[in-house]
């Protein structure tokens, strides 16, 4: 009989704990069981796969590259199943089901926003669930299962063969202070008046970071070096409207803060573009909360958004 079919998953959350602890004794006690019925399933599992699923140290265990193999497969069917509780859940509260959503902050400011208000607005039963971090830590979430979309830079690498990726837009970037900032009353800018204020900057890779450094290549400039540097855009809004920082933006999230009054888009030309994407995987787009979610983000991308034009 093919070993998978003794598979349970109690297993899985096994070899998950084993993988945490490397240890059997907290492994059991975790899971209120002994110690040697632990290691005597391990072993048996060992022999059914036919490869070292751990390494046996002194301090406890360490999987191996098969180990590691498998732990990943057992995150991947926990995140499914989790999402899979959720969504039912929400279907059986009335809902039209779960779409969860990871954003990179350059997203997080104007582009999911407005794609989830669309959603609401079709879908007014749908469960959304928004989580915003660094493009590293969203993507194993994508892989894992725990999420059913991320959005954010475009070049973010990735060796997954069933991920579908799609390229929502381009766009130019700007550089931003508070209303009362004194470069905003004078009449035009050159890079020695802005870089001579401190500077408030996103993270290494994402887009709006790329875009910036290529707009000082071109103007031959270098990065300020008295930099705080951050990728929360509620962070970057706060420290702005507080400080005579100088800060960058896309060109959506800054004329979205304008239209509030909450940032000024400073009058010096920069040379220089981001791009965003989405990602997902196939079997998610089956679930209507998701592929509506996709079909959300497209239109929320195009020129036009929230009323006015994108220029």
């Amino acid at each position: 009989m093919d070993w998978t079919y003794r598979l349970r998953l109690r297993h899985l959350q096994v070899l998950l704990s084993l993988s945490k602890t490397g240890n059997l004794t907290q492994s059991a006690a975790a899971l209120n069981t002994t110690q040697p019925s632990l290691s005597k399933w391990l072993r048996e599992l060992e022999e059914d796969v036919g490869l070292p699923l751990f390494e046996r140290h002194a301090r406890g265990l360490r999987p191996t590259r098969y180990g590691e193999a498998l732990i990943e497969h057992a995150r991947r069917i926990e995140g499914q199943l989790d999402m899979t509780r959720d969504d039912m859940s929400a279907m059986r509260e009335g809902g039209s089901g779960l779409v969860a959503i990871g954003t990179s902050g350059v997203s997080a400011a104007d582009t999911v926003p407005l794609a989830v208000a669309r959603l609401i607005e079709k879908m007014p039963r749908a469960q959304v669930r928004i989580v915003e971090s660094t493009m590293n830590q969203l993507m194993p979430q994508l892989a894992s299962g725990e999420l059913d979309i991320v959005v954010g830079r475009s070049d973010h690498p990735h060796d997954d063969a069933e991920l579908f990726v799609e390229k929502l837009y381009d766009e130019r970037i700007n550089l931003v202070a508070r209303p009362q900032h004194p470069l905003v009353a004078r009449g035009s800018l050159t890079w020695d008046d802005v870089i001579g204020f401190p500077w408030i900057v996103w993270p290494q890779g994402t887009p709006v970071r790329n875009a910036m450094q290529d707009a000082l290549v071109a103007a031959g400039k270098s990065m300020p070096s008295h930099c705080v540097e951050s990728n929360s855009s509620l962070l970057n809004l706060a420290l702005l409207n507080n400080s005579n920082l100088v800060g960058v933006a896309s060109h959506r999230a800054a004329r979205r803060f304008e239209a509030l009054n909450a940032i000024r888009i400073l009058p010096i030309d920069l040379e220089g573009y981001g791009s965003v994407s989405m990602y997902w995987h196939a079997p998610g787009v089956a679930r209507p909360a998701v592929q509506m979610a996709i079909e959300s983000l497209r239109e929320s991308a195009t020129p036009t958004v929230g009323g006015w034009t994108v220029s």
